[in-house]
């Protein structure tokens, strides 16, 4: 008699996420997107790009005072250099213009703005992460790090992530706000709603269209279904 064989239920694999969860001092839990080296390197790009074209425009004017001028052109490179990231980290919600094009910023580790100490920090430590040549350090920390920081963020206890954008509340046609005849289900409530979103983007023949079929279970006549099922939609939506 053949032995049975008991195959092992298969251990699914784990999914890969790079979201990263922290709770803030109030309590809250942040669920925040880490950003990888690649948009990091483009914002800083971005900043390079800007800090040269200021720093051009300056020594060519200071340029015309002779000594003096130059003499000044020599203390705005240092602050430019080094202030540029600190000033905008610190006073734009840790967005640079790079950073800010490219839909990033700086946080601190447990979800809270970047203040002054942990910015100085991240930025003063650029000077170690472009050990050996081009960001040699920095780049290989960053593909190490499952959050993608550099040594300057490990030091600092900060965070580049990726800003996440209000999402916008639908806007609804102008009814009034009606209940139901009849009890509606999840789905049916969300098809209600559905067709009050997309009242824009469709023809007034096809929202007629598609209204009328509900005209029936609606008890109301046809040409006054669309304006029932819109009201109704204002109405499982709630006060506004």
């Amino acid at each position: 008699m053949p032995s049975s064989i008991t195959t092992p239920p298969a251990v699914p694999h784990p999914v890969l996420d790079t979201r990263y969860q922290v709770e803030t001092p109030e309590g809250i839990d942040l669920l925040l997107r880490p950003a990888g080296l690649v948009p990091r390197a483009l914002a800083f790009a971005i900043d390079l790009t800007i800090r040269g074209l200021l720093l051009l425009v300056l020594f060519i004017v200071l340029g015309l005072l002779g000594q003096f001028g130059m003499g000044l052109a020599t203390v705005l490179l240092f602050l430019v250099t080094w202030w540029y990231m600190v000033l905008f980290e610190v006073f734009n919600q840790g967005r640079t213009p790079g950073k800010q094009l490219l839909g990033l910023r700086v946080i601190h580790d447990d979800g809270t703005p970047v203040g002054w100490a942990a910015s100085l920090t991240r930025n003063l430590l650029r000077f170690v992460d472009i050990l050996p040549f081009g960001y040699t350090l920095g780049i290989l920390s960053c593909l190490n790090h499952p959050a993608f920081k550099r040594l300057g963020d490990l030091a600092a206890g900060t965070l580049v992530v990726y800003r996440d954008l209000p999402i916008a509340r639908p806007v609804l046609p102008q009814a009034e706000s009606l209940r139901a005849p009849f009890a509606l289900s999840f789905s049916e409530q969300r098809a209600f709603q559905g067709f009050a979103e997309r009242a824009d983007s469709l023809s007034s023949a096809r929202r007629a269209e598609l209204a009328a079929i509900l005209a029936e279970p609606l008890q109301v006549p046809a040409e006054q279904a669309e304006q029932q099922i819109n009201g109704i939609a204002r109405g499982l939506l709630g006060s506004t």
